[in-house]
Formats: C-alpha cells, structure tokens, sequence
C-alpha cells in the first residue's frame, strides 16, 4: 500500500538547536507522527536510520564520525521501509506525516531522492549558544576524545563542536542549493515573545493553529527564564 502524495515534513537542523519544540508544534496541529521518543523522533523510523548509519560506518548519535555525503548509496527500498514503519504504527496513507531528526540533514540526499515531494524545516540557533548547550549537554561527548580533536584538527572541545556546527552548515546550504522546498525557523525568537514564524510556518504547512500551541510556548517560555 502506498502513501497517497508521499508529502512528508521533515524537521531537522544541528543537535541542541529547538527541533523537538518545533517537531511537537507541528504534531499538535494534527500530522501523524506515531510512536515517538520523548524528543518527538519516530522510534520505528529511528531504528531504521541507525542501521543505516552502521552500514556507512558512521556514529549513530549523529556526532562523530559523520556519513560521508560523497558516498552515500540510497538503498532502493528506503521510502518502503519508512512507509512500512508508519504503518505499523496506525497510518491511514492519507493524512501527512512528520518525521523529526537532527541525522536527517546530515543524509539529506536518503531522504531528498526518496520522498522528492517533501517539505523541509531546517531549525536553526547561534553557534555559540549550540556550543555551549552541547558541552553541557551529558551524551553529547565525542569531542572531548583526544583522538577525534586530532583527526578534525582541533585542540579543544570547544572547536570540535565548531567544527561540528560548521559541517551542519555546509550541509544546510547543499539542501538549498539542491532546491528543497525549506524553510528556515530560529526557534529562540519565541523566547522574546516573537510567534511570527510560528503562524508563518503552519501557514507554508497547510496546518491550523492548535490553542495548545500557546500552553507548550508558555511552558518553555516560563522554563528559560527561570531565576
């Protein structure tokens, strides 16, 4: 069974940048998202993609080694594999669905040539912020091995991070430079009260404002301004 117009949305940008909060916006407006991780990743499609990056040789957690987009071979059946996951999930092939991971810029072209009709959201945040955010941030601890500051030519965990950020980047301008329908949302304008992305975004989605939107806005806005 196919999904009728394969419209997916995909919401993905640097690890530690807002993606989840944005992934449970746009979930609450009603596009399937299935069984998924408290991050609002589908577990299913989740586990499908960390085989994939064991076959390229790359970290599961998206941190290092990242895939090496120059020989990244799509498998033939990748769309029928997330299409089979969905659907154990309880989808009924019509409503649009969403799928939310920070590996998904880093495999761009998987999901680019399998679901041509995607829509794209590319969540963003300063560098510094990310950075920071990242070294305090438990499981995020690939650039703190020697080894790994050596291979990328770094001296501290700090530039590895950089560096990290900086390869996301790259990657960021080759899915607009390829022509993917984007839209690039800076989740941290909420903080200062500033919604218009927001309206503008469920408006590029076809998606009507959900009242619980506010609630979930007001939560984190209440969470990082804590004394």
């Amino acid at each position: 069974m196919r999904i009728e117009g394969n419209n997916p949305v995909f919401v993905t940008g640097v690890e530690r940048s807002g993606s989840s909060i944005i992934a449970q916006i746009i979930s609450l407006c009603g596009v399937f998202t299935g069984r998924t991780s408290p991050m609002y990743e589908n577990i299913g499609i989740k586990n499908l993609l960390d085989s994939f990056f064991f076959q390229m040789k790359a970290d599961p957690r998206g941190q290092y080694p990242l895939p090496d987009l120059q020989r990244l071979v799509v498998p033939l059946n990748w769309s029928k594999k997330v299409e089979g996951s969905l659907y154990k999930d309880g989808y009924d092939g019509k409503t649009t669905w969403m799928y939310k991971s920070n590996r998904i810029a880093q495999t761009w072209p998987l999901w680019s040539l399998s679901f041509p009709n995607a829509k794209w959201i590319i969540v963003r945040r300063r560098t510094g912020d990310v950075v920071d955010s990242c070294i305090k941030t438990g499981y995020m601890d690939a650039y703190q091995d020697r080894t790994i500051q050596q291979l990328i030519g770094v001296e501290t965990e700090r530039d590895g991070w950089l560096w990290w950020v900086h390869e996301h980047e790259k990657m960021f301008v080759g899915m607009l430079e390829d022509g993917l329908d984007c839209k690039v949302i800076w989740p941290e304008r909420i903080l200062t009260g500033d919604f218009r992305q927001i309206y503008e975004m469920l408006n590029w989605l076809g998606l009507k404002w959900n009242v619980g939107i506010m609630e979930v806005l007001e939560k984190k806005l209440i969470k990082n301004h804590k004394p």
